[in-house]
């Protein structure tokens, strides 16, 4: 019989990192009419509108709202929990430790950021979800070394699975006007545009000039507190570096094959970010997984992906070396086509990533099963 989960995040329309993983996890792991449903997350000022597959719904207005939402989950065979500090309620998220300690079934915690330098409260909160978790996921190697170094966490509850991304078709090959460099995803100060920004003039020398698409609306979280104030500074910027003709502002959030055929247009995916943190990527593994080369500053997640040669790492708002880099990718004869072929992109499609999920949570039920066999009737 197949395993049934239960899925514990935000989910769209939420538009942020964690919803759209977790809307592509949820729809392979219940694929074909296996049973599941989501329990949906709903921060302050998110989309409140219903959608497809969400069970029941967890409002950070309700104080006591992890008592639905652990009874829902438990309506199920595995739990699949994302967490990030602050999707929950109760200060850095706390109310994720209630819920866990609710679940009569099984618990797989996928980490999507872990800290280097955390307060004392977000180190022992991490500690104490991944005491009460059975399984603790990880995207990255070297998230799971910092874990594991930097937290009380038994290494044995710890798992890598890859981030996953959609199975793309090969490129178009048709001849472009110019060639074309991408960086994509909800916008907000850390994103780094400002050294792509900085860059660009390096390149004003290459015939014909590459022009440089920004994707992505503003951060909701961001767009609440602080507006356009970015995205504006940006163009600001650009005006200032005669830069502004060259770049396009591309302020939508697209559907899945809107953004593929995005993607698949670039030459070049630029992720200039300013985080030295950042152990999961998103972005980075689509665009690896679409056969584009990337320049990337070198975050975590870059660093180990990368290092296959799928694309060339840079150091941090360094905007010489990001055009360096960009210009070889550009120029430099059989690099670009070495970079396309070099990343096994196979193990990151999200059917590949869910079948790791499924057989985690195959273990995970076979041992509780062990577990309450052995007990004493």
């Amino acid at each position: 019989m197949a395993t049934s989960f239960g899925f514990l995040s935000t989910h769209p329309p939420t538009q942020c990192g964690l919803a759209t993983f977790n809307c592509a996890l949820a729809a392979q792991l219940t694929a074909g009419g296996v049973g599941g449903g989501i329990v949906r997350v709903l921060t302050e000022g998110d989309d409140r509108r219903s959608a497809p597959g969400v069970v029941h719904t967890w409002s950070a207005a309700h104080a006591t709202g992890w008592l639905g939402a652990a009874s829902a989950l438990n309506q199920f065979d595995v739990a699949v929990i994302q967490h990030e500090y602050g999707i929950y309620p109760g200060p850095d998220g706390q109310d994720v430790l209630p819920l866990l300690r609710r679940l009569r079934l099984p618990s797989i915690v996928v980490l999507h950021s872990v800290l280097t330098n955390p307060s004392f409260r977000q180190r022992i909160l991490l500690e104490q979800i991944g005491a009460m978790a059975d399984a603790v996921v990880t995207m990255t190697q070297a998230a799971r070394d910092r874990l594991v170094a930097g937290y009380a966490v038994d290494p044995a509850k710890v798992t890598v699975i890859p981030h996953g991304a959609p199975e793309y078709v090969t490129r178009p090959t048709e001849a472009r006007t110019a060639p074309h460099l991408l960086t994509w995803g909800l916008l907000g100060p850390g994103k780094g545009i400002e050294w792509a920004l900085r860059a660009l003039p390096h390149l004003r020398d290459l015939d014909p000039r590459p022009t440089y698409t920004v994707a992505g609306r503003t951060h909701p979280k961001i767009l609440e507190r602080d507006g356009e104030a970015y995205r504006h500074g940006l163009q600001r910027l650009g005006e200032e570096l005669g830069v502004a003709d060259s770049v396009t502002y591309d302020a939508i959030y697209r559907d899945t094959e809107s953004l593929n055929r995005l993607i698949r247009s670039a030459d070049v995916v630029v992720l200039p970010y300013d985080s030295r943190e950042q152990v999961t990527s998103g972005v980075l593994i689509e665009a690896v997984a679409a056969g584009i080369p990337v320049v990337a500053t070198s975050f975590p997640h870059a660093v180990e992906l990368l290092a296959d040669g799928s694309g060339l790492v840079v150091p941090h708002q360094d905007p010489v070396a990001l055009a360096t880099a960009v210009r070889r990718i550009l120029t430099e004869p059989g690099l670009a086509g070495g970079m396309v072929g070099a990343s096994t992109t196979s193990t990151l499609s999200w059917p590949a990533v869910a079948d790791r999920y499924d057989t985690l949570a195959t273990r995970l039920l076979a041992a509780r099963r062990y577990t309450a066999a052995a007990l004493p009737s």
